[in-house]
Protein backbone atom coordinates (compact mmCIF):
# COMPACT_ATOMS: atom_id res chain seq x y z
CA UNK A 1 0.00 0.00 0.00
CA UNK A 2 1.60 3.17 -0.79
CA UNK A 3 2.51 5.55 2.65
CA UNK A 4 0.24 8.21 0.87
CA UNK A 5 -3.01 5.61 1.49
CA UNK A 6 -1.70 4.87 5.20
CA UNK A 7 -2.21 9.06 5.65
CA UNK A 8 -5.30 8.88 3.60
CA UNK A 9 -6.71 6.37 6.21
CA UNK A 10 -5.86 8.03 9.33
CA UNK A 11 -6.91 11.32 7.90
CA UNK A 12 -9.53 11.82 7.16
CA UNK A 13 -27.64 15.29 10.47
CA UNK A 14 -30.14 16.49 9.94
CA UNK A 15 -31.82 14.08 10.81
CA UNK A 16 -35.02 11.85 12.33
CA UNK A 17 -35.16 9.74 14.95
CA UNK A 18 -38.81 8.81 14.22
CA UNK A 19 -38.65 5.16 14.58
CA UNK A 20 -40.41 4.81 10.79
CA UNK A 21 -39.70 1.16 8.37
CA UNK A 22 -41.72 1.52 5.62
CA UNK A 23 -40.04 3.74 3.41
CA UNK A 24 -36.39 2.91 5.99
CA UNK A 25 -37.03 -0.89 5.02
CA UNK A 26 -36.44 -0.48 1.86
CA UNK A 27 -32.77 0.99 2.61
CA UNK A 28 -31.69 -2.30 3.95
CA UNK A 29 -32.44 -3.89 -0.14
CA UNK A 30 -29.50 -2.70 -1.44
CA UNK A 31 -27.08 -3.98 1.10
CA UNK A 32 -25.07 -7.13 -0.19
CA UNK A 33 -24.58 -10.45 2.22
CA UNK A 34 -22.05 -12.98 2.07
CA UNK A 35 -24.27 -15.16 3.75
CA UNK A 36 -26.22 -17.71 0.98
CA UNK A 37 -29.56 -16.61 -0.49
CA UNK A 38 -31.97 -17.31 1.45
CA UNK A 39 -29.81 -17.18 4.93
CA UNK A 40 -30.60 -13.20 6.60
CA UNK A 41 -27.48 -12.84 8.95
CA UNK A 42 -28.64 -12.44 12.27
CA UNK A 43 -27.87 -9.32 14.28
CA UNK A 44 -26.65 -9.60 17.54
CA UNK A 45 -27.48 -6.05 19.31
CA UNK A 46 -25.62 -4.02 21.22
CA UNK A 47 -25.86 -2.55 24.50
CA UNK A 48 -25.32 1.57 23.21
CA UNK A 49 -27.46 4.31 25.66
CA UNK A 50 -30.22 5.49 22.63
CA UNK A 51 -29.51 8.58 20.95
CA UNK A 52 -31.18 11.31 22.12
CA UNK A 53 -34.35 12.55 19.46
CA UNK A 54 -33.99 14.96 17.04
CA UNK A 55 -33.20 18.57 17.87
CA UNK A 56 -33.70 21.83 16.10
CA UNK A 57 -32.51 24.86 16.66
CA UNK A 58 -32.77 28.78 15.04
CA UNK A 59 -29.38 30.47 13.86
CA UNK A 60 -28.47 32.93 11.67
CA UNK A 61 -25.07 34.22 10.62
CA UNK A 62 -24.19 37.36 8.69
CA UNK A 63 -22.85 36.96 5.20
CA UNK A 64 -21.42 40.04 3.36
CA UNK A 65 -24.53 42.45 3.94
CA UNK A 66 -27.02 40.08 4.55
CA UNK A 67 -28.37 38.42 7.04
CA UNK A 68 -29.34 34.48 6.49
CA UNK A 69 -31.46 32.79 8.87
CA UNK A 70 -31.40 29.28 9.36
CA UNK A 71 -32.49 26.09 11.18
CA UNK A 72 -30.16 23.39 12.09
CA UNK A 73 -31.77 20.12 12.75
CA UNK A 74 -29.33 17.09 14.26
CA UNK A 75 -30.57 13.83 15.17
CA UNK A 76 -30.09 9.77 14.24
CA UNK A 77 -31.86 7.94 10.93
CA UNK A 78 -32.11 4.59 11.42
CA UNK A 79 -31.22 1.65 9.29
CA UNK A 80 -33.00 -1.56 9.29
CA UNK A 81 -32.31 -5.11 8.61
CA UNK A 82 -34.47 -7.07 6.22
CA UNK A 83 -36.72 -7.71 8.97
CA UNK A 84 -37.50 -4.25 10.17
CA UNK A 85 -35.11 -3.99 12.61
CA UNK A 86 -32.93 -1.20 13.65
CA UNK A 87 -28.95 -2.37 12.93
CA UNK A 88 -27.74 0.82 12.74
CA UNK A 89 -28.15 4.58 13.97
CA UNK A 90 -26.67 7.65 11.02
CA UNK A 91 -26.33 10.90 12.64
CA UNK A 92 -26.19 13.92 10.80
CA UNK A 93 -26.84 18.00 10.67
CA UNK A 94 -28.62 19.48 8.48
CA UNK A 95 -28.69 23.45 7.76
CA UNK A 96 -32.40 24.91 6.08
CA UNK A 97 -32.60 28.54 5.36
CA UNK A 98 -35.50 30.25 5.94
CA UNK A 99 -38.21 32.06 3.86
CA UNK A 100 -37.15 29.66 0.55
CA UNK A 101 -39.45 27.78 -1.38
CA UNK A 102 -38.00 24.12 -0.15
CA UNK A 103 -39.05 22.56 -4.09
CA UNK A 104 -37.62 24.59 -5.82
CA UNK A 105 -34.30 25.36 -3.13
CA UNK A 106 -30.82 23.03 -4.12
CA UNK A 107 -30.34 20.30 -0.90
CA UNK A 108 -26.39 19.46 -0.98
CA UNK A 109 -25.62 16.03 0.88
CA UNK A 110 -21.78 15.95 1.98
CA UNK A 111 -19.52 13.62 3.25
CA UNK A 112 -16.06 13.50 4.19
CA UNK A 113 -13.43 10.02 3.71
CA UNK A 114 -10.97 8.24 5.47
CA UNK A 115 -13.13 5.76 5.49
CA UNK A 116 -13.62 6.59 9.13
CA UNK A 117 -13.85 10.76 8.99
CA UNK A 118 -17.12 12.24 10.13
CA UNK A 119 -18.12 15.44 8.27
CA UNK A 120 -16.99 17.46 11.05
CA UNK A 121 -14.27 18.92 8.35
CA UNK A 122 -16.34 19.88 5.73
CA UNK A 123 -19.26 21.29 8.05
CA UNK A 124 -16.95 23.70 10.33
CA UNK A 125 -14.36 23.97 8.44
CA UNK A 126 -15.36 24.30 4.48
CA UNK A 127 -19.28 25.05 3.46
CA UNK A 128 -21.33 24.83 6.89
CA UNK A 129 -22.92 28.16 8.19
CA UNK A 130 -20.23 28.79 10.95
CA UNK A 131 -16.45 27.97 10.86
CA UNK A 132 -13.93 27.06 13.57
CA UNK A 133 -10.02 28.14 12.72
CA UNK A 134 -8.00 24.61 11.99
CA UNK A 135 -5.35 23.52 8.94
CA UNK A 136 -3.00 25.95 9.21
CA UNK A 137 0.64 26.80 10.42
CA UNK A 138 0.75 27.84 13.94
CA UNK A 139 -2.71 26.66 15.18
CA UNK A 140 -2.93 24.30 18.51
CA UNK A 141 -4.82 22.02 20.25
CA UNK A 142 -5.10 24.32 23.24
CA UNK A 143 -6.66 27.12 21.17
CA UNK A 144 -9.86 28.21 22.55
CA UNK A 145 -13.28 27.03 21.00
CA UNK A 146 -14.54 29.84 18.64
CA UNK A 147 -17.32 29.28 16.38
CA UNK A 148 -17.38 32.31 13.71
CA UNK A 149 -19.68 32.99 10.75
CA UNK A 150 -17.91 31.24 7.42
CA UNK A 151 -17.87 33.94 4.97
CA UNK A 152 -17.13 30.74 2.45
CA UNK A 153 -20.58 28.96 3.26
CA UNK A 154 -22.99 27.79 0.47
CA UNK A 155 -25.88 28.13 2.60
CA UNK A 156 -27.60 31.17 0.61
CA UNK A 157 -27.21 29.12 -2.72
CA UNK A 158 -27.87 25.60 -1.12
CA UNK A 159 -29.27 23.62 1.71
CA UNK A 160 -27.09 21.63 3.57
CA UNK A 161 -27.15 17.92 5.11
CA UNK A 162 -23.65 16.43 6.59
CA UNK A 163 -23.74 12.67 6.95
CA UNK A 164 -21.61 10.82 9.62
CA UNK A 165 -21.24 6.74 7.94
CA UNK A 166 -21.65 4.22 10.62
CA UNK A 167 -18.51 3.96 13.18
CA UNK A 168 -17.64 8.40 12.62
CA UNK A 169 -19.30 11.14 14.76
CA UNK A 170 -21.63 9.40 17.04
CA UNK A 171 -22.73 6.81 14.35
CA UNK A 172 -22.64 3.56 15.42
CA UNK A 173 -23.57 0.13 14.21
CA UNK A 174 -25.80 -1.69 17.01
CA UNK A 175 -25.25 -5.33 15.31
CA UNK A 176 -22.07 -7.35 16.36
CA UNK A 177 -18.30 -6.30 14.99
CA UNK A 178 -18.52 -9.37 12.71
CA UNK A 179 -21.96 -8.63 11.00
CA UNK A 180 -20.77 -4.44 10.69
CA UNK A 181 -18.03 -5.18 8.74
CA UNK A 182 -20.45 -7.16 6.49
CA UNK A 183 -23.35 -4.24 6.37
CA UNK A 184 -21.09 -1.41 6.79
CA UNK A 185 -17.45 -1.47 6.01
CA UNK A 186 -17.05 -3.10 2.14
CA UNK A 187 -17.04 -0.29 -0.39
CA UNK A 188 -20.24 -1.68 -1.77
CA UNK A 189 -22.04 -1.76 1.27
CA UNK A 190 -20.73 1.64 2.15
CA UNK A 191 -22.36 3.22 -1.46
CA UNK A 192 -25.63 1.39 -0.68
CA UNK A 193 -26.62 2.46 2.74
CA UNK A 194 -25.47 5.91 2.54
CA UNK A 195 -27.13 6.30 -0.89
CA UNK A 196 -30.20 4.60 0.45
CA UNK A 197 -30.24 7.09 3.41
CA UNK A 198 -30.14 10.48 0.59
CA UNK A 199 -33.06 8.73 -0.93
CA UNK A 200 -34.51 8.33 2.15
CA UNK A 201 -33.90 12.07 3.50
CA UNK A 202 -35.23 13.05 0.28
CA UNK A 203 -38.71 11.47 0.85
CA UNK A 204 -39.33 12.09 4.07
CA UNK A 205 -38.57 15.66 4.12
CA UNK A 206 -40.90 16.45 0.48
CA UNK A 207 -37.23 17.24 -1.60
CA UNK A 208 -37.60 15.06 -4.14
CA UNK A 209 -38.12 17.82 -6.26
CA UNK A 210 -35.32 19.78 -5.23
CA UNK A 211 -32.46 19.90 -7.39
CA UNK A 212 -29.62 17.24 -5.64
CA UNK A 213 -25.76 17.74 -5.25
CA UNK A 214 -23.23 15.51 -3.78
CA UNK A 215 -19.86 16.75 -2.54
CA UNK A 216 -17.07 14.73 -1.06
CA UNK A 217 -13.77 14.78 0.22
CA UNK A 218 -10.76 12.75 -0.04
CA UNK A 219 -12.22 8.99 0.37
CA UNK A 220 -15.87 10.79 0.15
CA UNK A 221 -14.37 12.04 -3.39
CA UNK A 222 -14.08 8.25 -4.05
CA UNK A 223 -17.54 7.56 -2.68
CA UNK A 224 -19.47 10.45 -5.12
CA UNK A 225 -18.90 8.94 -8.52
CA UNK A 226 -19.96 5.57 -7.23
CA UNK A 227 -22.99 6.98 -5.29
CA UNK A 228 -24.22 9.22 -7.84
CA UNK A 229 -24.24 6.16 -10.33
CA UNK A 230 -25.90 4.35 -7.39
CA UNK A 231 -28.32 6.51 -6.94
CA UNK A 232 -29.59 7.34 -10.31
CA UNK A 233 -29.25 3.93 -11.61
CA UNK A 234 -30.70 1.56 -8.86
CA UNK A 235 -32.88 4.52 -6.89
CA UNK A 236 -33.76 6.83 -9.15
CA UNK A 237 -32.77 9.91 -7.92
CA UNK A 238 -31.00 12.14 -10.55
CA UNK A 239 -28.63 14.54 -9.17
CA UNK A 240 -28.03 18.30 -10.69
CA UNK A 241 -24.06 18.12 -9.62
CA UNK A 242 -21.22 16.32 -8.06
CA UNK A 243 -17.88 18.30 -6.07
CA UNK A 244 -15.37 16.40 -5.05
CA UNK A 245 -12.83 17.75 -2.56
CA UNK A 246 -9.39 16.14 -2.80
CA UNK A 247 -10.52 13.41 -3.99
CA UNK A 248 -8.95 9.07 -4.15
CA UNK A 249 -10.00 8.32 -7.27
CA UNK A 250 -8.15 5.63 -8.72
CA UNK A 251 -6.27 3.11 -6.56
CA UNK A 252 -3.94 1.41 -8.80
CA UNK A 253 -2.58 4.73 -10.10
CA UNK A 254 -0.87 5.37 -7.08
CA UNK A 255 0.61 1.93 -6.91
CA UNK A 256 4.20 1.98 -5.72
CA UNK A 257 5.40 -1.60 -6.03
CA UNK A 258 5.44 -2.34 -9.85
CA UNK A 259 7.28 -0.22 -12.45
CA UNK A 260 4.21 2.18 -13.36
CA UNK A 261 5.17 5.53 -13.86
CA UNK A 262 1.83 7.16 -12.64
CA UNK A 263 2.92 7.47 -8.73
CA UNK A 264 6.03 9.72 -9.22
CA UNK A 265 4.16 11.70 -11.98
CA UNK A 266 1.32 12.61 -9.80
CA UNK A 267 3.76 13.23 -6.98
CA UNK A 268 6.22 15.60 -8.67
CA UNK A 269 4.70 18.42 -9.15
CA UNK A 270 3.23 18.81 -5.64
CA UNK A 271 6.98 18.41 -4.20
CA UNK A 272 7.25 21.11 -6.51
CA UNK A 273 4.72 23.40 -5.56
CA UNK A 274 5.88 23.14 -2.19
CA UNK A 275 8.97 24.09 -2.86
CA UNK A 276 7.84 27.04 -4.88
CA UNK A 277 5.42 27.97 -2.78
CA UNK A 278 8.50 28.55 0.56
CA UNK A 279 9.32 31.38 -2.27
CA UNK A 280 6.81 32.99 -2.29
CA UNK A 281 6.69 32.01 -6.79
CA UNK A 282 3.65 29.66 -6.96
CA UNK A 283 1.05 30.02 -9.62
CA UNK A 284 -0.56 28.05 -11.81
CA UNK A 285 1.77 29.12 -14.83
CA UNK A 286 4.65 28.31 -12.73
CA UNK A 287 3.73 25.12 -12.78
CA UNK A 288 3.32 24.41 -16.01
CA UNK A 289 6.94 23.29 -16.82
CA UNK A 290 7.50 20.55 -14.62
CA UNK A 291 3.68 19.10 -15.25
CA UNK A 292 5.07 19.09 -19.05
CA UNK A 293 7.59 17.34 -17.79
CA UNK A 294 5.83 14.68 -15.71
CA UNK A 295 4.00 14.03 -18.66
CA UNK A 296 6.44 13.52 -21.28
CA UNK A 297 10.79 13.25 -20.42
CA UNK A 298 10.11 11.97 -16.74
CA UNK A 299 8.26 9.06 -17.83
CA UNK A 300 10.01 7.98 -20.03
CA UNK A 301 13.48 8.35 -18.54
CA UNK A 302 11.42 6.57 -15.18
CA UNK A 303 9.73 3.67 -17.63
CA UNK A 304 13.84 3.33 -18.63
CA UNK A 305 14.96 2.24 -15.50
CA UNK A 306 18.38 0.92 -14.69
CA UNK A 307 19.21 0.43 -18.53
CA UNK A 308 20.01 3.90 -19.27
CA UNK A 309 22.61 5.56 -16.55
CA UNK A 310 21.90 8.67 -18.54
CA UNK A 311 18.47 8.69 -18.04
CA UNK A 312 18.69 8.43 -14.17
CA UNK A 313 21.16 11.43 -14.11
CA UNK A 314 18.63 13.67 -15.93
CA UNK A 315 15.74 12.22 -13.13
CA UNK A 316 18.12 13.34 -10.63
CA UNK A 317 19.18 17.08 -11.83
CA UNK A 318 15.54 17.74 -12.98
CA UNK A 319 13.90 16.73 -10.04
CA UNK A 320 16.21 18.18 -7.95
CA UNK A 321 15.69 21.61 -9.82
CA UNK A 322 11.87 21.62 -9.70
CA UNK A 323 11.81 20.66 -5.62
CA UNK A 324 14.60 21.86 -4.29
CA UNK A 325 15.95 18.80 -2.53
CA UNK A 326 19.25 17.82 -1.98
CA UNK A 327 20.49 15.55 -5.44
CA UNK A 328 22.16 12.89 -3.10
CA UNK A 329 18.53 12.39 -1.48
CA UNK A 330 17.00 12.31 -5.02
CA UNK A 331 19.39 9.69 -6.12
CA UNK A 332 19.14 7.20 -3.57
CA UNK A 333 15.57 7.24 -4.29
CA UNK A 334 15.89 7.32 -7.96
CA UNK A 335 14.10 10.41 -8.48
CA UNK A 336 11.15 8.50 -6.95
CA UNK A 337 9.76 10.33 -3.75
CA UNK A 338 7.14 9.69 -2.18
CA UNK A 339 5.44 11.30 0.64
CA UNK A 340 6.65 9.12 3.75
CA UNK A 341 10.94 10.11 2.54
CA UNK A 342 9.21 13.44 1.83
CA UNK A 343 7.81 14.39 5.10
CA UNK A 344 10.49 12.75 7.17
CA UNK A 345 13.60 13.84 5.13
CA UNK A 346 12.50 17.09 3.49
CA UNK A 347 13.28 19.20 7.19
CA UNK A 348 15.44 16.38 8.86
CA UNK A 349 18.31 18.71 9.73
CA UNK A 350 16.20 21.25 10.98
CA UNK A 351 14.22 18.88 13.77
CA UNK A 352 11.07 19.67 11.67
CA UNK A 353 8.41 17.08 10.07
CA UNK A 354 6.36 17.86 7.01
CA UNK A 355 2.68 17.53 7.41
CA UNK A 356 1.78 15.28 4.41
CA UNK A 357 -1.47 16.86 4.21
CA UNK A 358 0.01 20.24 3.51
CA UNK A 359 3.50 20.25 2.63
CA UNK A 360 3.51 23.95 3.82
CA UNK A 361 3.15 23.15 7.37
CA UNK A 362 6.05 21.78 9.57
CA UNK A 363 6.06 20.37 13.13
CA UNK A 364 9.06 19.70 15.56
CA UNK A 365 9.96 16.60 14.56
CA UNK A 366 9.70 14.34 18.38
CA UNK A 367 11.76 11.70 16.66
CA UNK A 368 14.18 13.14 14.55
CA UNK A 369 16.92 10.44 14.66
CA UNK A 370 14.87 7.57 13.75
CA UNK A 371 16.70 5.55 10.85
CA UNK A 372 13.50 3.70 9.86
CA UNK A 373 10.33 6.05 9.53
CA UNK A 374 7.05 4.35 9.40
CA UNK A 375 3.35 5.79 9.25
CA UNK A 376 2.96 4.41 12.91
CA UNK A 377 5.72 7.06 13.99
CA UNK A 378 5.37 9.64 12.01
CA UNK A 379 3.20 12.67 13.67
CA UNK A 380 1.34 15.24 11.43
CA UNK A 381 -0.37 18.43 12.21
CA UNK A 382 -3.66 17.47 11.61
CA UNK A 383 -3.58 15.52 14.67
CA UNK A 384 -3.52 18.53 15.93
CA UNK A 385 -6.84 19.79 13.76
CA UNK A 386 -8.13 16.59 14.94
CA UNK A 387 -8.59 17.90 18.54
CA UNK A 388 -9.76 21.11 17.84
CA UNK A 389 -12.61 19.84 15.41
CA UNK A 390 -13.89 17.45 18.19
CA UNK A 391 -14.01 19.73 20.83
CA UNK A 392 -15.64 21.86 18.44
CA UNK A 393 -18.03 19.23 17.09
CA UNK A 394 -18.76 18.18 20.72
CA UNK A 395 -18.98 21.71 22.32
CA UNK A 396 -21.48 22.73 19.29
CA UNK A 397 -24.17 19.95 19.53
CA UNK A 398 -23.92 19.81 23.38
CA UNK A 399 -24.20 23.37 24.53
CA UNK A 400 -26.31 25.30 21.22
CA UNK A 401 -28.35 22.05 20.55
CA UNK A 402 -28.63 21.16 23.45
CA UNK A 403 -28.06 17.27 21.98
CA UNK A 404 -25.42 14.99 24.21
CA UNK A 405 -25.52 11.57 23.21
CA UNK A 406 -23.50 9.06 26.16
CA UNK A 407 -21.08 8.03 23.27
CA UNK A 408 -17.42 9.11 22.22
CA UNK A 409 -17.48 11.65 19.18
CA UNK A 410 -14.98 10.06 16.69
CA UNK A 411 -14.32 13.26 14.37
CA UNK A 412 -11.35 10.51 13.13
CA UNK A 413 -11.93 6.55 13.95
CA UNK A 414 -8.66 5.66 13.15
CA UNK A 415 -9.57 1.67 14.12
CA UNK A 416 -12.35 1.73 11.11
CA UNK A 417 -10.39 1.34 8.21
CA UNK A 418 -8.73 -1.78 9.89
CA UNK A 419 -11.93 -3.63 9.62
CA UNK A 420 -12.26 -2.47 6.25
CA UNK A 421 -13.00 -5.21 3.45
CA UNK A 422 -9.75 -7.09 3.30
CA UNK A 423 -7.94 -4.59 5.02
CA UNK A 424 -7.72 -1.59 3.87
CA UNK A 425 -4.18 -1.60 3.30
CA UNK A 426 -4.22 -3.80 0.35
CA UNK A 427 -7.98 -3.15 -1.07
CA UNK A 428 -7.61 0.51 -1.43
CA UNK A 429 -5.24 -0.01 -4.16
CA UNK A 430 -7.40 -2.06 -6.68
CA UNK A 431 -10.81 0.64 -6.50
CA UNK A 432 -11.37 3.28 -8.23
CA UNK A 433 -14.62 5.34 -9.12
CA UNK A 434 -13.12 7.05 -12.28
CA UNK A 435 -15.38 4.61 -14.42
CA UNK A 436 -18.78 5.40 -12.70
CA UNK A 437 -18.01 9.25 -13.13
CA UNK A 438 -18.06 8.39 -17.00
CA UNK A 439 -21.31 6.23 -16.33
CA UNK A 440 -23.11 9.48 -14.47
CA UNK A 441 -21.31 11.99 -17.49
CA UNK A 442 -22.52 9.82 -20.39
CA UNK A 443 -26.29 9.09 -18.37
CA UNK A 444 -27.24 13.02 -17.67
CA UNK A 445 -25.83 15.58 -20.39
CA UNK A 446 -26.94 18.01 -17.85
CA UNK A 447 -25.00 16.94 -14.35
CA UNK A 448 -21.95 19.39 -13.35
CA UNK A 449 -18.79 18.03 -12.19
CA UNK A 450 -16.18 20.24 -10.02
CA UNK A 451 -13.01 18.69 -9.17
CA UNK A 452 -10.49 20.24 -6.29
CA UNK A 453 -7.20 20.34 -4.82
CA UNK A 454 -5.08 21.76 -3.22
CA UNK A 455 -1.82 21.98 -4.70
CA UNK A 456 0.47 21.05 -1.82
CA UNK A 457 -1.67 16.95 -0.83
CA UNK A 458 0.91 14.89 -0.53
CA UNK A 459 -1.97 12.31 -0.07
CA UNK A 460 -4.01 13.01 -2.72
CA UNK A 461 -2.48 15.27 -5.74
CA UNK A 462 -3.54 17.33 -7.81
CA UNK A 463 -2.19 15.60 -10.78
CA UNK A 464 -3.46 12.24 -10.30
CA UNK A 465 -6.96 13.45 -11.17
CA UNK A 466 -5.84 15.60 -14.43
CA UNK A 467 -3.61 12.24 -15.79
CA UNK A 468 -7.40 10.94 -15.19
CA UNK A 469 -9.64 13.17 -16.36
CA UNK A 470 -7.57 13.85 -19.48
CA UNK A 471 -8.91 10.47 -20.71
CA UNK A 472 -12.59 10.99 -19.85
CA UNK A 473 -13.86 11.39 -23.37
CA UNK A 474 -16.03 14.45 -24.59
CA UNK A 475 -19.63 14.16 -23.53
CA UNK A 476 -21.79 17.34 -23.98
CA UNK A 477 -20.71 20.81 -22.97
CA UNK A 478 -16.69 20.26 -22.00
CA UNK A 479 -16.83 23.23 -19.05
CA UNK A 480 -19.22 20.96 -17.23
CA UNK A 481 -16.17 18.38 -15.97
CA UNK A 482 -14.09 21.30 -14.31
CA UNK A 483 -10.82 20.75 -12.57
CA UNK A 484 -9.94 23.63 -9.60
CA UNK A 485 -6.45 24.10 -7.62
CA UNK A 486 -5.94 26.27 -5.25
CA UNK A 487 -2.93 26.87 -2.91
CA UNK A 488 -3.06 24.66 -0.08
CA UNK A 489 -3.34 21.21 0.57
CA UNK A 490 -5.81 18.46 1.43
CA UNK A 491 -8.03 21.21 3.22
CA UNK A 492 -6.96 23.99 1.08
CA UNK A 493 -10.47 25.55 2.65
CA UNK A 494 -8.70 26.46 5.82
CA UNK A 495 -6.90 28.92 3.97
CA UNK A 496 -8.90 31.95 3.33
CA UNK A 497 -8.49 32.80 -0.14
CA UNK A 498 -8.56 29.39 -1.04
CA UNK A 499 -12.27 29.15 0.82
CA UNK A 500 -13.20 32.32 -1.22
CA UNK A 501 -12.27 30.64 -4.13
CA UNK A 502 -13.86 27.16 -3.71
CA UNK A 503 -17.01 29.18 -3.03
CA UNK A 504 -17.05 31.10 -5.76
CA UNK A 505 -16.35 27.81 -8.67
CA UNK A 506 -18.65 25.93 -6.69
CA UNK A 507 -21.51 28.47 -6.72
CA UNK A 508 -21.20 28.61 -10.60
CA UNK A 509 -22.18 25.43 -10.69
CA UNK A 510 -25.43 25.77 -8.87
CA UNK A 511 -26.61 28.74 -10.76
CA UNK A 512 -25.03 28.67 -13.98
CA UNK A 513 -26.98 27.54 -16.92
Amino acid sequence: MPARLVHLAFTLGFVLNLGITGVLGRAQEALPSSEPKGKAIEPHAMEWPSLPTETRAKQSITLGARTLSYTVTVGALPILDERGKKIAEVVCTSYVLEGSHAQNRPVTFALNGGPGSSSVWLNLGAIGPKRVQFGTQGDNPSDPILLKDNPGTWLDFTDLVFIDPVGTGYSRALVSEEDAKKRFFTVKADIAYLSRIICDWLHLRDRMASPKYLVGESYGGFRVPRMAATLELELGVGLSGLIMVSPFLDGPSWQEGNFSPLPWMSMLPTLTAAHLERQGKLTAEAMVPVEAYARSEFAVDLLKGWSDREAVERIVRRVSDFTGLDPAFVRRHGGRINDLSYVTERFRNQGLIVSGNDAERTMPNPFPWSPNPSPENVLDPIFRDIVIATSTMVDFLGRTLAWKPKARYYSINSELPKKWENGSETYFSTIESGSDLKKVLALDLKVKVLITHGYTDLNCCYFNSKLLLSQIPPMGDPKRLQLKVYAGGHMFYTRPESLMAFRADAKAIYTDN
